[in-house]
């Protein structure tokens, strides 16, 4: 997707489930100026001591999600939240609406700045809505085994606490019918900056 840089940024929405390698994807596409805002990184920040956010996730799943100096203990909250749906949808309720808030906001000074694409690596790009703002959205996708692996390796945790986690979240079929395109990571770097780019030059 060339770019004039006199037009208006070109807004792609990043998704995939846990381990399929978006940020790989994202990180390829910075490298070609793109402004990636993160959402997970959002999510950090917003469930730092202090925010609204953090104190509402206390009352709705448990004060032991806290450590003694107030920060919040991800697996912790990670156990409760992806315990079943309804947990799942409860920690949505109460970060999304936060997250969603700050990623409108960096994207719109990203436009300012002049950045030729803008891209929200968000996990839940079709669940929270952040789809709308998007003029292309794009799903990174691995086999089941490779996202395995990779969540155990990157979080340093147990398999039975990576499943849980993949459990949680949608088949590829969810992905695959709603995103415009759909790029495949299962370990080939030369393959997944093939794909990457030609998504960035077409059209």
């Amino acid at each position: 997707m060339k770019h004039n840089a006199k037009l208006k940024p070109i807004r792609i929405g990043l998704t995939g489930p846990t381990g399929s390698g978006k940020s790989l994807v994202a990180a390829l596409w910075a490298e070609h100026g793109a402004a990636v805002i993160d959402a997970d990184q959002i999510a950090r920040e917003v469930t730092k001591p202090g925010h609204p956010c953090l104190r509402a996730l206390a009352e709705a799943f448990s004060p032991d999600i806290l450590r003694e100096d107030g920060s919040l203990d991800r697996r912790a909250l990670a156990r409760l939240a992806f315990a079943d749906p309804a947990a799942t949808q409860t920690l949505t309720d109460i970060t999304h609406p936060a997250i969603l808030a700050l990623c409108r906001d960096r994207a719109k000074a990203a436009a300012e700045s002049g950045a030729p694409y803008i891209v929200f690596d968000a996990p839940l790009l079709f669940e929270s809505g952040l789809y709308a703002d998007c003029d292309l959205t794009v799903a990174v996708l691995a086999d089941p085994q490779t996202r395995l692996d990779r969540i155990c390796a990157r979080d340093a945790i147990t398999k039975a606490d990576a499943r849980l986690r993949m459990q949680t979240q949608p088949d590829d079929a969810y992905y695959t019918e709603r995103a415009d395109c759909v790029i495949l990571n299962n370990g080939d770097p030369d393959a997944l900056r093939a794909q990457a780019e030609a998504i960035l030059s077409c059209g």
